[in-house]
């Protein structure tokens, strides 16, 4: 499965780095997904002990495991009755949930079936630079989201401690979702690296018309399977963008055009204004 990968500057230095919603996936395919994790601890245990399955395989029976029963969660405070204690940490969580890092919403994106990407980007702008960026939000997502992730592990017993409690157990689920997103942003970011990096093959073709102005980029498909990442410069992006190039970056208008014409999610691109990383 190849994803298209939407990158431009937003406000100043600032980049934004996004993932086009693919229409062509089934609307129940993460259901499904679901439907196929171990549903009880039983069965779970059941999973991981039956044959001979690496460290990696187990870790994905486990956090997806983790991901059901929390999506089960969310569903249930989610359909809570208006003015009930369920639906205010409802509200409480779409709170939290609206801080998340857009990087971070970015690399949990690149899922583990992706094997190649196309990276979109204004035409203006240097390939190799692109390339350099993309690399660079890879490496340092897996040190940041693997600190992060071990971290988060370490405080769920403390936070389980709060069970005791005669009131749901807010940090607890919070931490153990914080775990699981920590641990997907790790496994995005070990994707995308190993997509862009240098011993990956590449493709500069740019759909059949090459420009001069990108002459300079590396031009050459190494094999002959299809290439792991394309670089796409876009007249149609530039121009856009090119509407707005003052200090205070691109306006709320212009981004939600750029996401139009992209199927982009307009609430993450619209984090990328104020965020460093």
């Amino acid at each position: 499965m190849k994803a298209k990968l939407i990158v431009f500057p937003i406000r100043g230095r600032n980049w934004c780095f996004t993932r086009s919603i693919d229409h062509t996936l089934p609307a129940s395919s993460s259901t499904a997904d679901f439907s196929q994790s171990p549903s009880t601890l039983k069965q779970l245990w059941k999973s991981i002990n039956t044959g001979d399955k690496p460290f990696n395989a187990k870790a994905e029976l486990f956090t997806d495991y983790v991901a059901n029963k929390m999506n089960n969660g969310w569903v249930t405070l989610e359909n809570a009755p208006d003015g009930s204690f369920k639906k205010k940490i409802h509200g409480l969580g779409l709170w939290l949930l609206s801080r998340v890092k857009p990087s971070e919403i970015f690399l949990k994106s690149i899922s583990k079936d992706v094997t190649g990407v196309e990276v979109v980007y204004p035409s203006s702008m240097n390939a190799r630079l692109v390339r350099r960026r993309l690399r660079h939000i890879a490496m340092r997502g897996t040190i940041i989201h693997r600190k992060f992730f071990y971290g988060s592990v370490s405080l769920i017993p403390l936070s389980s401690a709060f069970s005791i409690l005669p009131l749901p157990n807010v940090p607890f689920f919070w931490i153990l979702f914080r775990s699981y997103s920590h641990w997907r942003a790790l496994q995005g970011s070990e994707k995308l690296f190993q997509l862009v990096s240098d011993g990956s093959q590449s493709s500069n073709t740019y759909s059949g018309k090459k420009e001069t102005e990108h002459e300079d980029s590396e031009n050459e498909s190494l094999g002959l399977d299809e290439p792991h990442w394309v670089l796409t410069p876009s007249k149609e992006l530039e121009n856009i963008v090119r509407q707005e190039d003052g200090n205070d970056g691109l306006s709320r208008g212009t981004i939600e055009e750029i996401c139009k014409i992209y199927d982009l999610n307009t609430q993450d691109v619209v984090k990328y204004e104020k965020s460093t990383f």
